[in-house]
């Protein structure tokens, strides 16, 4: 039985173009069901294939599948947003929204109507952007704060006096010390730099850090953050975020941000 994959919803006099490409299973294609003044980007699937509940399972047993239809999810929402080189505001929807047939997406639309143009009314004319941080170097972000932290100086100079024995134990007590103190060091770089770029949002979040396995990359990650960013503002983003990234390069942490995206971060739907 054939249903209705809701990719997202946008304003139709906002000039955004048909998205031409398969679907999300990759046989029908994407097309636009208009509503009043929206238009919902969707294409049909087999409801027992995106079932819920197939879903989860299939999650656990074929990470394969979920992550080409994860790709081609998020891949035709960013098709949907542009349109001969302009950005469009628009609600993308997660992942798996399915609906029965056309008067079932109708009646949602027609249920949360007000909501809707609300939410496209507070992102409008707004992009979201992404800035994800790495502490590519931990030993050189050690030898900073080592550099900055009179306290551990002082003791590191109190060790170098000690005998052997006595300065092991001490120098195995520096540390777990050292440790510590990087640990809040990298939290009061990320916090202070999160704080910097926030100033030239409208909202911002930090998302959970992601784990090495999804990033594909062998140093961690210490900031996955997203700022939703006026478009006359998105130049003095970059910028503030070309400055950061230089500045705590020489600390061993490494900047990257990117867009715009669908604005994921600041819709609820």
């Amino acid at each position: 039985m054939q249903g209705l994959y809701l990719y997202c919803i946008r304003e139709k006099a906002n000039g955004a173009g048909a998205v031409r490409r398969k679907g999300i299973d990759g046989n029908g294609c994407v097309f636009v069901l208009s509503y009043h003044d929206l238009e919902a980007v969707v294409s049909t699937v087999c409801l027992e294939e995106f079932d819920l509940q197939v879903v989860r399972r299939k999650a656990h047993e074929d990470l394969k599948w979920i992550k080409e239809v994860s790709i081609a999810h998020e891949e035709i929402i960013e098709q949907a947003m542009r349109n001969n080189g302009r950005v469009f505001s628009l609600l993308p929807m997660r992942f798996g929204t399915v609906f029965r047939d056309r008067a079932s997406l109708e009646h949602v639309l027609d249920e949360d109507y007000v909501g809707i143009q609300e939410t496209l009314e507070r992102i409008r004319g707004k992009q979201e952007w992404s800035v994800k941080v790495y502490l590519t170097d931990r030993e050189e972000f050690e030898r900073a704060v080592r550099k900055e932290n009179v306290a551990l100086r002082q003791k590191a100079e109190e060790i170098a006096s000690l005998p052997e024995g006595m300065a092991f134990l001490m120098e195995e007590e520096l540390k777990t010390i050292t440790a510590q103190w990087v640990q809040k060091g990298v939290s009061d770089v990320i916090n202070s730099l999160f704080d910097e770029l926030a100033k030239h949002s409208v909202a911002s979040v930090k998302n959970r850090i992601l784990q090495k396995e999804l990033t594909g990359r062998r140093e961690p990650m210490v900031l996955n953050s997203a700022y939703l960013v006026c478009e006359e503002k998105v130049p003095n983003l970059k910028e503030e975020a070309e400055t950061v990234k230089q500045r705590i390069c020489k600390k061993g942490l490494h900047l990257e941000y990117s867009g715009p995206w669908p604005a994921f971060n600041f819709t609820s739907y």
